[in-house]
């Protein structure tokens, strides 16, 4: 599993998580046939050609929401990411 992660403020105090996952298929096989994964198989557009996992996406944003007690409910982005906004607690 990749995934792409990122963090921004989004009001004092609150912080908006942004997350996109996708699968790699890391076929043994194709290693040992001498055919790995190219790069561009493990990074998404417009690096690469690997495949948002929307399902992947909502159940690990789900459990982040959870643990970092988000604001809302996760929202989605225009480009295959689900944002949540969280409070920020500092030490």
């Amino acid at each position: 599993m990749c995934a792409h992660v990122r963090a921004q403020w989004s009001a004092p105090g609150q912080v908006k998580i942004a997350l996109a996952c996708w699968v790699v298929n890391m076929d043994t096989a194709r290693y040992l046939g001498g055919n790995p994964p190219a790069q561009e198989e493990m990074c998404l557009p417009p690096e690469g050609t690997a495949q948002w996992d929307e399902d992947l996406t909502s159940r690990v944003i789900g459990h982040l929401a959870t643990r970092m007690n988000a604001l809302a409910t996760a929202l989605p982005t225009t480009d295959e990411h689900l944002t949540i906004t969280v409070p920020l607690v500092l030490p």
